[in-house]
């Protein structure tokens, strides 16, 4: 079984939010929701500074915080490694936002339900289909999706080459990875 995961590397995204818009629009999302957070801050030294952005998403943690609090089951981890939430279980107690490390979860005003990414592409990778929207609206090729498992895949290489790491270290095990 494959064990998907991402790449994102900061010092190609420019913060354009091409990313988190293509995101709402795949998920249906209303303008003022979003799977994708970015946070920015100050990088280097006076006078050499620039703001790095960096965008969050749900780091499909292989030890999930959120799916060991929720009291339905409704998040879970699929059997292709990916953190899901069951949108019909979900009672909207809102443990797993409180739970999250990351802060990435979000809660839809409608439903009462919290969703979060998917790792919308799974499905289109396994086909062999286009990328999903926010590998492929990146207008610098900032994020890279693969087969963490695959030795040949792009993603793998480009993890081993840039020595990226998931962002708070192996705190929950991400599988989002980050050039910073």
């Amino acid at each position: 079984m494959a064990r998907y995961g991402m790449l994102i590397n900061t010092k190609k995204c420019i913060g354009c939010y091409a990313c988190r818009t293509a995101c709402q629009r795949q998920n249906g999302l209303d303008p003022t929701d979003s799977f994708i957070r970015f946070e920015e801050r100050e990088v280097g030294e006076y006078p050499s500074v620039s703001v790095e952005h960096v965008p969050l998403q749900c780091m499909h943690c292989e030890d999930a915080p959120c799916c060991s609090v929720c009291p339905t089951g409704a998040a879970h981890i699929g059997p292709d490694g990916i953190v899901e939430v069951d949108q019909g279980r979900c009672i909207g107690c809102l443990y797993c936002m409180a739970a999250c490390p990351y802060q990435v979860r979000n809660r839809n005003e409608k439903t009462g339900a919290v969703d979060k990414c998917r790792f919308c592409n799974v499905s289109n990778y396994t086909s062999g289909t286009e990328m999903c929207s926010c590998v492929t609206a990146c207008p610098t090729g900032a994020r890279i999706f693969g087969d963490l498992d695959d030795p040949d895949c792009e993603l793998v290489k480009e993890i081993a080459a840039t020595h990226a790491a998931p962002i708070a270290g192996d705190l929950t095990k991400s599988k989002v990875y980050y050039v910073r």
